[in-house]
């Protein structure tokens, strides 16, 4: 059986047209309105986006060139004035969206707040204010570790005001971590809370501010701003701590937005390579701006009447993207929630969809396998009716678990928006428009316009319909990372020299296998190190994790790659079953014939491992080579800073 034939008998022939209805409202309204669109990025891709920057954003100053492109360094909007506070929050208040809820907030225990854009303008001026009083000038970096409360959107918004670089730091992080990220970006000022909600729990985030800070291990770090949230003792440092509310009450409600050049740094975020110390991803200002306000704007089909909630923590790429900047900058209303599922609420959040009529619900393929899990009787007993489209990120998602999104939360008519794109890219890459796009499962459809997306083999051809290859981007767009932060080299040698310049053209090599079908269709396969080759032959770990989770017994499955002496590679599963299924050998066996029923004999697992949990990030996201690690019988390799819960590992190094 050849390698195409095994890749594809996987692929989803289920089809969704948008509903009529859906699509007569959009504002991108058909296949032929995206091609169009997409074409005439593909003709003048500078003309394009100078056109959008000029209708969607308000410049202090124009630019004088477009785009400055030296491979593998861009600049866009040369020269250009913006600020991403003014166009979030100003630009607004002159309209009637001036009273219109920017931010809805749904606090872990119950407690509630909505800012309107007044009031909001009004709150990130004081603390714009407040943090210059602390000695932040223009440039200096701040940490950001906060829990998802408002008040880390209005830190975020505050520092971009005045033009220093945020760098958020997500609340999960151990101390040792937050030192880390802390040092790289020398940040002079930490703004963090007494403590967060999460599962009914307090996360002692200044007692970790306090260790990572210990004996001046972070010399640049100057002052500690606090925000009261759990009430709990902690250890205020005199000179160096201050309460939010305290500097709040004294503060101007009056600052002017700084006119950033462009290309200034917005801010960094921080993400774990396979080994060596976290990649601090420099993104830039006007074109992030541009790229997050349109991407929002149309793969959401963003309208005034919109309840628009994204379930990511600020402190990844989707809270900055498409919680903060994105929807803001649109005017949209934005919902921010502190808690998630536990055992004292498992339905919390249908009870936030119904209480607030959210419309627009993006979340992640991990947190669609645990709803279906906990059952579909909890979002049955919620009225969903305000629901219109629905969205997923992060990771590729199970046709199973998209086909159950649809039907059980999206009662088959809502379109689902399945976006493939990186912290790297700042925004979506690849995504349907849900008034255009027929979907099909597992697909995040095609790129959006303006990105010149391929499918290539490692000298950069492309490479045939549904045969696997290299995800990669030909062509600059607004909101790429600029660099890797104080390492330009690394830069380079991660993104662009795996698949080397052929004929003048420069490849951003996205790190993701993929394909793409006789439609045009893009099937991201996962991580290129999530790509098993048994004998010659190349599986994509999301084909055979699909396979497994089409067993009934199955609800979640990750697949990796384990060293074989006959065939390079053979195949390893971890899974965790069904709550009404056991382990045994027979169901091992069954599932094995299984996956070999569904794509072949070549994609038979070697090893199924049954377990409770998988290691996975803080962000949901499974942490695959801890996996390669246990199935090779290696000690545990690289960063596992990001990791959410080390017994989950302890416990499958045992088992």
């Amino acid at each position: 059986m050849s390698e195409s034939t095994i890749e594809s008998i996987l692929q989803e022939k289920r089809l969704f047209a948008p509903p009529a209805e859906f699509a007569e409202n959009a504002q991108i309204k058909s296949l032929e309105d995206y091609r169009s669109l997409y074409d005439r990025a593909a003709a003048d891709p500078q003309k394009f986006w100078a056109e959008l920057a000029e209708q969607e954003l308000h410049w202090f100053q124009k630019w004088d060139t477009v785009l400055d492109w030296q491979p593998p360094f861009a600049k866009w909007f040369v020269g250009g004035k913006i600020n991403i506070s003014y166009n979030c929050l100003d630009r607004h208040l002159t309209t009637w969206r001036k009273n219109k809820a920017a931010l809805i907030w749904e606090g872990e225990p119950g407690d509630s707040r909505t800012l309107t854009y007044a009031q909001l303008h009004r709150e990130v001026c004081q603390m714009a204010n407040v943090i210059k009083e602390l000695g932040v000038k223009k440039g200096d970096r701040v940490g950001i570790y906060m829990p998802m409360i408002p008040e880390a959107a209005i830190a975020m918004l505050a520092c971009a005001r005045i033009g220093a670089p945020h760098t958020v730091i997500f609340g999960g992080f151990s101390a040792e971590a937050l030192k880390d990220r802390l040092q790289d970006a020398e940040a002079k000022l930490v703004i963090t809370a007494d403590g967060g909600w999460r599962k009914d729990a307090i996360v002692p985030l200044k007692e970790q501010v306090d260790k990572a800070l210990a004996n001046n291990a972070v010399p640049s770090a100057s002052n500690v701003l606090v925000v009261k949230r759990t009430g709990q003792k902690i250890q205020m440092q005199p000179g160096r701590d201050h309460w939010w509310h305290d500097l709040q009450a004294g503060a101007s409600g009056d600052c002017p937005a700084e006119p950033m050049d462009s290309e200034d740094m917005l801010f960094i975020l921080y993400t774990s390579g396979t080994t060596g110390k976290p990649k601090g991803v420099v993104h830039t200002t006007g074109g992030y701006n541009l790229y997050t306000h349109v991407t929002t704007k149309w793969t959401f089909d963003l309208k005034d009447t919109d309840v628009y909630w994204c379930t990511a923590d600020v402190g990844w790429i989707t809270g900055h993207s498409y919680i903060v900047y994105g929807p803001l900058s649109n005017g949209a209303t934005s919902l921010m929630y502190e808690g998630a599922p536990r055992p004292s609420n498992p339905g919390c959040i249908w009870d936030v969809v119904e209480k607030y009529g959210v419309t627009i619900f993006y979340t992640a393929p991990t947190a669609i396998r645990a709803f279906i899990k906990m059952g579909e009787h909890l979002p049955k007993a919620r009225d969903l009716s305000s629901l219109r489209i629905l969205g997923t990120v992060g990771e590729p998602i199970n046709p199973e678990a998209w086909m159950w999104y649809r039907e059980i939360i999206g009662q088959q008519r809502c379109p689902i928006v399945d976006t493939w794109w990186q912290t790297e890219t700042g925004g979506f890459m690849i995504a349907p428009f849900p008034g255009a796009t027929p979907t099909k499962p597992g697909s995040a459809t095609m790129p959006f316009p303006g990105i010149l997306a391929d499918v290539v083999d490692m000298e950069g051809n492309p490479v045939g319909d549904n045969e696997g290859g290299y995800l990669a981007i030909k062509h600059p767009w607004p909101s790429m990372m600029r660099t890797v932060y104080n390492n330009p080299d690394r830069f380079r040698k991660t993104y662009w020299e795996p698949i080397p310049p052929k004929d003048g053209q420069h490849f951003y090599f996205a790190g993701d296998g993929a394909r793409r079908d006789e439609d045009g269709y893009f099937w991201v396969m996962g991580r290129v190190d999530d790509v098993i080759n048994v004998s010659g032959h190349r599986l994509g770990t999301m084909e055979i994790e699909s396979a497994l989770v089409s067993h009934p017994a199955v609800a979640e499955a990750a697949v990796v790659g384990k060293p074989d002496d006959l065939k390079g590679e053979a195949i390893a599963a971890f899974v965790i079953l069904e709550n009404n299924y056991s382990s045994s050998e027979d169901l091992e066996k069954e599932l094995k014939q299984h996956v070999v029923n569904e794509i072949g004999a070549l994609a038979r697992p070697a090893d199924i491992r049954f377990s409770e949990d998988l290691p996975k990030t803080r962000s949901g996201k499974i942490m695959r080579r801890l996996l390669r690690n246990l199935a090779a019988g290696q000690d545990i390799a690289g960063d596992t800073s990001t990791l959410q819960d080390r017994s989950v590992l302890d416990k499958l190094r045992e088992g």
